[in-house]
């Protein structure tokens, strides 16, 4: 028997705020995060600006020493994960460090450690490169020290499947609770790759926007759309079997009903034309929860401002929700943080536990007209605000990797 499994823990840092508290209010009001890079200079680059995280200090989150031998992506989810563990209110020394455990990705790591260290190994040779810099590297660090700074002993991995690592992340921490392997996870992805590399790669793919207007840069669904902004910053939850959580009389934001993941088999960074991969996900999400598509209130889409994505993930909702699909309110969080990549799954699932509880489901900011083949309600124009009970959130992975996640209101 499958166990039941709940959100009790939120925590984030993101180009509109740096926790949960500041990104929802920023949500709320449609800010925009996207502005001019300064990071690096762009003169010379076809792409001028990013949805960057503002106003970050480590050492004000976590140990001055232990922040130093992180690399931004894992400072920020060692800051999103304190938020959350601390806003679960879980005291380890009443816990069982095996029973608690993390999965949080990052779909890259650190590009910039690679840029610094091969520039020491041109300008002064081999031996001068950073003793840390493979551990400052590597994706898994985000994981790594979150259960480090939180003492958990448990199931401790990283899903790296490029912009849907969060996603899966968050799924995988599901499966490990209702199938006995833990009692808490605490789950989700990390970012941060604004840099000439990450910059100049992706703008190579032809995948970024290049308009210089911060409100007209992602705007998801638009006929006027040309590519995703690159943001940065971390979404991690606490997980928690529901008995678990109900002993110490936790706060529970939501329940996580159903979860479905599949692979397109088709091309390295385009979505399967039909939709069918990521409509397959949906569809398994759905059974799991044991919901019809007209239970669906709301889609909270991966809605990314490039052209395939979004024509393609329109069909996939067509596909999976059949004729409920002209009633559900789909939007972007995209459309006001940018692209987060590995952490993007995890930002948007907070957005959706919000969205449950307050009943407010936060308009596609910056879209005005819709393009052909984009004929759903994106939410254009405005908030709606309703009841919200059933959620689906998506993620869509270069390598065609699909992962939804579907939430709904708790009740006993």
């Amino acid at each position: 028997m499958k166990r039941r499994v709940v959100v009790t823990g939120l925590g984030a840092v993101t180009p509109i705020g740096n926790t949960v508290e500041e990104f929802w209010a920023g949500i709320r009001e449609g800010k925009v995060g996207i502005g001019p890079i300064t990071r690096f200079d762009t003169s010379e680059y076809k792409v001028k600006i990013a949805a960057e995280v503002k106003d970050f200090v480590a050492k004000e989150r976590m140990d001055f020493k232990a922040a130093k031998r992180m690399e931004p992506f894992a400072q920020y989810a060692v800051a999103a994960a304190k938020e959350a563990f601390a806003d679960a209110g879980i005291h380890m020394e009443e816990e069982d460090p095996y029973r608690a455990g993390v999965i949080v990705g990052s779909g890259i790591g650190s590009l910039q450690v690679v840029e610094r260290e091969y520039e020491k190994i041109l300008t002064k040779g081999p031996s001068r490169v950073n003793p840390l810099m493979v551990p400052l590297m590597i994706s898994n660090m985000a994981a790594g020290n979150i259960s480090i700074q939180l003492g958990l002993k448990g199931k401790c991995t990283n899903v790296v499947t490029a912009c849907a690592s969060g996603t899966n992340c968050i799924g995988d921490a599901l499966r490990a609770i209702q199938y006995k392997d833990a009692d808490i996870m605490v789950a989700g992805g990390a970012e941060s790759c604004v840099c000439p590399t990450g910059i100049a790669g992706f703008t190579s793919l032809t995948a970024l926007s290049t308009t210089e207007d911060p409100l007209r840069a992602s705007i998801p669904f638009d006929r006027d759309r040309d590519g995703f902004v690159l943001g940065e910053g971390a979404g991690i939850v606490v997980l928690e079997e529901l008995e678990h959580a109900r002993a110490r009389g936790a706060r529970i934001y939501a329940e996580v009903a159903g979860y479905g993941a599949t692979g397109d088999a088709y091309h390295i960074t385009s979505p399967a034309e039909d939709g069918s991969g990521a409509a397959r996900a949906m569809t398994l999400a759905m059974e799991e929860a044991g919901i019809s598509p007209s239970q669906v209130d709301y889609i909270n889409a991966h809605g990314t401002s490039t052209h395939h994505n979004d024509l393609f993930e329109t069909r996939a909702i067509h596909l999976a929700l059949k004729e409920a699909a002209g009633d559900v309110i789909v939007n972007s969080t995209k459309s006001m943080i940018g692209h987060l990549l590995g952490a993007a799954g995890g930002v948007e699932f907070i957005v959706c536990v919000k969205s449950i509880q307050e009943g407010f489901i936060h308009q596609t900011v910056g879209t005005r007209i819709p393009d052909e083949g984009c004929d759903l309600n994106y939410a254009i124009g405005a908030p709606v605000e309703k009841e919200v009970n059933y959620v689906l959130t998506n993620s869509l992975g270069f390598g065609g990797h699909n992962a939804t996640l579907l939430l709904k209101k708790y009740s006993e």
